[in-house]
């Protein structure tokens, strides 16, 4: 696209036709093409190995959520429909999740649910408040429509991955500090308090540091877990906080890698992605749960907040 980037800034609650509309792979390849260049149907259901109905249900359904625009144009054999991306960058906001908003702060919250890529590995899971989503250990209930109402999800090796935006951009002051809040625990069957696992963040692909949690807490009910869900399962985690500066990167002020704030190319990429999971060669590989809004001990999602100089 030329000029200024156009930004949606989405609200889930009263946005939901929007939300449906990005909880597909299929409709999140088009919409990725169609950033790149203009395609008809059959150009689109071509380069991404797809068939031509599958492809056309897909792109009336990003029309009707606004995310798609389609001009008729004359071809060779009568009318062709040539289809485009309305926006370039897309902002997902509930109301008061930018908590805080100065010269000095921008704090944005993204709910665990509304991941844009994952690979995980049974046992896993996902629910919200009122019930499991999906199946349970089935990798694929993790493409659920209703995992944006997650509050909990689960894994034992893999990750989850979310795309920020970068407000970084449209600011004049220079970035001293990124930081990453979030409720963590490592996952086993029936919890147990002393099971190690290695928890890994990755910023714009690049590995930030490694935290060892202590174990999977089922001790207690957790002070959001709702009633609904078994004394058995996982209640609650650790707030852990992820930081990069110039001087490197941290966890709770502790020192766990030389990653600095150069190494994140901020200033090249729209969007901040943050990935969170369990590498296959992991001295512990001791699962994960991520803690949401509606579980756990802390009334928060995950919270990327930028300080400024």
């Amino acid at each position: 696209m030329n000029g200024s980037p156009k930004i949606l800034v989405i609200d889930p609650r009263e946005d939901q036709e929007i939300i449906l509309g990005l909880a597909s792979d299929v409709r999140l390849s088009i919409l990725g093409l169609l950033h790149t260049k203009s395609a008809n149907i059959n150009e689109i259901a071509e380069e991404l190995s797809l068939p031509q109905s599958t492809v056309a249900t897909n792109v009336a359904t990003l029309e009707r959520a606004g995310l798609v625009m389609s001009d008729i144009v004359k071809a060779k054999k009568g009318n062709q429909k040539i289809c485009r991306a309305v926006y370039e960058e897309l902002v997902i906001r509930f109301n008061g999740d930018e908590k805080r908003m100065s010269d000095d702060l921008i704090e944005v919250e993204m709910p665990i649910g509304l991941f844009t890529s994952y690979e995980v590995s049974a046992p896993c899971g996902l629910c919200s408040s009122d019930g499991i989503i999906g199946y349970l250990d089935v990798p694929d209930s993790f493409l659920n429509p209703d995992r944006m109402k997650a509050g909990l999800l689960w894994f034992e090796r893999g990750w989850v991955e979310y795309k920020f935006p970068n407000n970084s951009l449209y600011k004049e002051k220079p970035i001293r500090k990124l930081e990453i809040s979030v409720e963590l625990s490592s996952e086993t069957p029936g919890t147990n308090k002393n099971w190690l696992s290695d928890i890994s963040l990755w910023l714009n692909s690049v590995e930030v540091g490694r935290w060892t949690s202590p174990g999977d807490f089922g001790d207690k009910r957790g002070t959001l877990t709702p009633e609904w869900w078994k004394l058995e399962g996982s209640q609650y985690g650790l707030l852990k906080n992820w930081s990069v500066s110039d001087e490197g990167s941290f966890v709770d002020g502790v020192r766990v890698s030389d990653v600095r704030l150069a190494d994140l190319a901020l200033p090249d990429h729209h969007s901040i992605k943050v990935r969170i999971g369990i590498k296959d060669e992991a001295e512990h590989v001791g699962g994960i749960n991520v803690f949401g809004r509606g579980f756990g001990n802390y009334d928060q999602a995950i919270v990327l907040r930028l300080y400024f100089a």
